[in-house]
């Protein structure tokens, strides 16, 4: 099976990468995101967007950990938590990333997580879901 990568508007990048049209024609301009022509306008190769937006991506190092079998960790600052007598939800802004967390209320008290608290959000999951949104 062949695969059809496209060539995506500024806008589009943009809007994937969470920033502005200009922040990407920046971007450009700086060579930092590689541009090409497509029916006389500009647009970025998808798989060019998709290894800008892993560069992106990479969080500071989280700090000092004895061990974690988590590949995925986001590092973050928390903006809301809600509690009831026996769960939490946390939620954690990881740069354009909202990571929402569902904890006993136990573990957030003892964590004494409350917005403005430094966090790191580690994820392991066995089920991912991916979808091709319509063009």
């Amino acid at each position: 099976m062949i695969t059809f990568v496209p060539n995506l508007r500024i806008s589009e990048a943009a809007a994937l990468l969470g920033v502005s049209d200009d922040t990407v024609r920046r971007w450009i301009e700086q060579g930092r995101l590689p541009a090409v022509q497509d029916a006389g306008r500009m647009a970025i190769d998808g798989r060019e967007l998709a290894a800008f937006a892993q560069k992106l991506a990479e969080s500071p190092d989280p700090g000092t950990t004895t061990a974690a079998s988590a590949r995925n960790r986001l590092r973050g600052i928390v903006t809301r938590v809600v509690k009831d007598g026996v769960m939490a939800q946390v939620e954690l802004q990881a740069g354009p990333f909202r990571v929402v967390s569902l904890m006993s209320r136990e573990a957030a008290d003892e964590l004494e997580l409350e917005p403005g608290v430094i966090a790191v959000a580690s994820i392991k999951s066995t089920h991912v879901v991916v979808e091709i949104p319509e063009s």
